[in-house]
């Protein structure tokens, strides 16, 4: 079995609010999420915001989208 495949797969997620308290967040951004099954059961994701740490966020503060691998990809390359 190969690295990538005890990973969790790569999630993105459109910000769609803007954080008021840090200013960390741009909104229509899309931001790369962190799997974190405990913070997602309390109705959070830990995304790497704009400062490029991740932390947790309302999970109403954004769309979870699938990607393309290709863009998925690039994305992850431009990081």
């Amino acid at each position: 079995m190969s690295p990538s495949e005890n990973q969790p797969p790569v999630k993105f997620a459109i910000c769609l609010a803007e954080d008021e308290q840090g200013g960390d967040l741009t909104r229509r951004k899309i931001y790369q999420v962190i799997s974190d099954a405990q913070a997602e059961s309390h109705g959070y994701l830990r995304v790497i915001d704009d400062s490029g740490e991740d932390y947790l966020y309302s999970a109403g503060f954004f769309l979870v989208v699938a990607l393309p691998a290709e863009v998925t990809s690039a994305l992850l390359e431009a990081a």
